[in-house]
């Protein structure tokens, strides 16, 4: 199935192969003694543009994959390009990272996991809020065409964050 077969908000096989790649992003980011979050950047021919994680271990919060990608695309592509991209991501975009998305003009946005979902891990877990409110992407950017979350992947997700606080998965 191509990209002119797919309905909005459905995930493909190839989205899913992207998104293996972020969750193994989160996985180094978190092995790395950081948030497990990671990112990509596809063109429109499907081809791996940019890659991040997170990196906000050492104080900067600002450090997340997504927000380092509209900066990249920002510099290195133009307007066409960035529209006709996708960002596959393992964690939906925070607010911040949203507007900085839909700024920049990227285009369609993929994620392993919901702000929704992250929300409910950590308040069942007992963990801290955090300090943004999470806000679903199209709160923030309305017109940027999101699918996600992967049930398979968003419990792998899961299992990271958990890790990350320290929680043992029943």
């Amino acid at each position: 199935m191509g990209p002119a077969d797919r309905q909005p908000g459905e995930l493909t096989e190839e989205d899913r192969r992207f998104l293996r790649r972020c969750v193994a992003l989160a996985r180094e980011s978190l092995e790395a003694g950081d948030e497990p979050f990671g990112s990509l950047l596809v063109d429109d021919e499907g081809v791996e543009r940019f890659s991040d994680r997170n990196r906000v271990k050492d104080g900067d919060a600002t450090r997340h994959p997504e927000f380092e990608i509209a900066r990249w695309a920002a510099a290195n592509l133009s307007p066409r390009q960035r529209r006709g991209s996708v960002v596959y991501t393992s964690g939906e975009h925070c607010p911040m990272c949203s507007a900085a998305h839909a700024w920049v003009g990227l285009g369609r946005i993929v994620y392993a996991s919901s702000s929704e979902q992250l929300v409910a891990w950590r308040r069942g877990w007992g963990a801290a809020p955090a300090p943004v409110s999470a806000l679903p992407i199209n709160a923030v950017a309305p017109d940027v065409e999101v699918a996600g979350p992967d049930p398979l992947l968003a419990d792998e997700v899961r299992a990271l964050h958990a890790k990350m606080l320290g929680v043992a998965e029943t």
